[in-house]
């Protein structure tokens, strides 16, 4: 009798022990995502509509303008972002300004596009290009442009191209340094 009660004791002790362990694992994971989700609070994302966004793809000053159209669920997109990354820090001292420009939907700019930012640690300018009307404004960017991402439009006050396809490293510098000449 007397076992059977230590017995039944050890396992209420630890019971009440794991008990207590998983609240502490509890709150642990809650302050790591209140942490996140203040992290995700402090990306402040710039939405335009077309009418808005235009001016980026008009400025006439002395710098070459590297735009770069993608989204989160994008495949191809992701891939090639981290040569715009390289290009923006490789040639910030040259007058080159990288764009990028997300056309997440807004349903997703919380939970996938401001973690995303975040994680990749994004240093060149996001903005978010928010505008239904897509027959309206993808032939403004370009006239052959079919809708599909990515896509990208490299220009100056002289010169544009405009790209829809991915780029590697070398492609996407290759044609930065015409612009650079």
């Amino acid at each position: 009798m007397r076992s059977s009660v230590f017995l039944a004791f050890l396992l209420v002790l630890s019971a009440c022990n794991t008990g207590k362990h998983k609240e502490t694992a509890s709150d642990a994971t809650i302050a790591v995502q209140q942490e996140a989700s203040s992290e995700v609070n402090d990306v402040d994302l710039e939405i335009y509509d077309y009418d808005g966004f235009e001016a980026f793809l008009n400025k006439k000053d002395n710098k070459v303008h590297v735009v770069n159209f993608w989204a989160t669920w994008c495949a191809p997109c992701v891939k090639e972002l981290p040569y715009f990354e390289q290009l923006n820090a490789s040639y910030a001292d040259e007058n080159v300004e990288v764009l990028l420009v997300s056309l997440d939907f807004p349903h997703l700019y919380e939970s996938k596009l401001k973690p995303f930012i975040l994680k990749n640690k994004l240093a060149s300018k996001v903005i978010v290009l928010d505008d239904p009307d897509m027959n309206r404004w993808i032939p403004k960017v370009d006239s052959l442009w079919s809708g599909s991402i990515p896509a990208t439009v490299i220009y100056n006050k002289h010169e544009r191209k405009f790209f829809e396809q991915s780029f590697t490293y070398s492609e996407l510098e290759n044609e930065l340094k015409s612009f650079l000449n």
